[in-house]
């Protein structure tokens, strides 16, 4: 994997409690942020799938059996 520097602004406090968490998991504050980037871009990549998977399946429709007609009324739903 090749990977590439960048900086990054953030709140002082933010950056203390991060290089504290880094410790705590024995990592280092670029390998945090790093894990934390790719969760967050798997996440997103798997919700952008099952939304096209769901836009297609609405666009084809289900088959509810009717062959295209209603055996009901609008008044006889709303007991009228």
């Amino acid at each position: 994997m090749k990977t590439r520097n960048v900086t990054l602004a953030i709140d002082q406090e933010l950056l203390k409690k991060a290089k504290l968490l880094a410790v705590e998991k024995d990592t280092s504050l670029s390998g945090l942020l790093a894990r934390a980037l790719e969760e967050l871009v798997t996440l997103e990549e798997g919700f952008e799938r099952a939304r096209q998977r769901n836009l297609t399946q609405l666009a084809k429709g289900l088959d509810l059996q009717t062959k295209g007609r209603a055996g009901w009324s609008r008044d006889s739903l709303h007991d009228r």
